[in-house]
């Protein structure tokens, strides 16, 4: 099983990197990032609608799809590790989904499989990755009863 985190702009070196590039290191679930980019001077809904057909373009063909949107479903870390030990046994590669700065196409949300939020703040969508993976590595060690997360 492999986990894709397939988003919207390219990440350079950096804080963001280090971060995301640390818990990376850390999953034993193999993960990919899957960079996509619209380069044409478009704005709002065109802009969303393009961005959404790269990353629906860019998944896997059999995939569960999560599509993180700042409306989607938040949970507790221990709650997060079940959702993901379900989403994982359905024998499909996992793909994660982030949009640019103006969120995601109604396209993108009608494939998705579940939709997830990461809490109400709003945060930059280069930081969201190294957050999402950090969230990833905290249910595997849920799972594992590894002391990383402690209640």
């Amino acid at each position: 099983m492999q986990i894709n985190l397939v988003a919207v702009g390219r990440m350079k070196s950096g804080p963001e990197r280090a971060l995301y590039d640390q818990y990376a290191k850390r999953l034993s679930w193999p993960v990919r990032m899957i960079e996509v980019e619209e380069k044409k001077r478009v704005t709002g809904a065109e802009l969303k609608k393009l961005e959404g057909e790269k990353l629906l373009a860019a998944l896997p063909k059999s995939t569960f799809v999560v599509v993180l949107d700042e409306n989607g479903q938040s949970f507790p870390s221990p709650v997060f590790a079940e959702k993901l030990d379900g989403w994982m046994s359905q024998g499909q590669d996992l793909s994660f989904l982030v949009g640019g700065a103006d969120g995601h196409d109604q396209t993108v949300l009608d494939r998705a499989n579940a939709v997830l939020s990461l809490g109400q703040a709003t945060w930059p969508h280069m930081l969201i990755r190294g957050l999402l993976l950090e969230q990833l590595y905290r249910a595997q060690s849920i799972l594992n009863n590894h002391p990383y997360h402690r209640a």
